[in-house]
């Protein structure tokens, strides 16, 4: 997602590209990849010339919104506490993270 949201809209040979880039992929990973998105909804694709082109079915923003809450569901059990707790923890939240989260909650009680 993170590619296509770069390019605005992006081909499977433009994902595989910039990723082979970072790390080694094989094309058929994320063609598979793409094509779960699309089935789950965050991609839709049109034929432009020989090649699907893929962009974002919504705005970032609420698609990441969609996505971390599927991931709470699925890994969490709905509960979001576990993965604060994790990332606390860790220490992988800044000073200024860790405030901003303790404002956010503030202003949502």
């Amino acid at each position: 997602m993170k590619v296509v949201w770069e390019f605005g809209a992006a081909t499977v040979r433009d994902v595989y590209e910039t990723l082979l880039a970072r790390r080694r992929i094989a094309y058929t990973t994320v063609m598979t990849m793409m094509k779960i998105m699309e089935e789950k909804k965050y991609l839709r694709r049109r034929l432009e010339g020989r090649a699907y082109v893929y962009e974002g079915t919504r705005p970032k923003k609420q698609m990441i919104r969609e996505m971390v809450s599927e991931f709470i569901n699925r890994v969490f059990n709905g509960s979001a506490e576990p993965l604060l707790a994790h990332l606390v923890e860790d220490r992988r939240l800044s000073e200024k993270e860790l405030k901003q989260i303790a404002k956010m909650i503030r202003e949502n009680r």
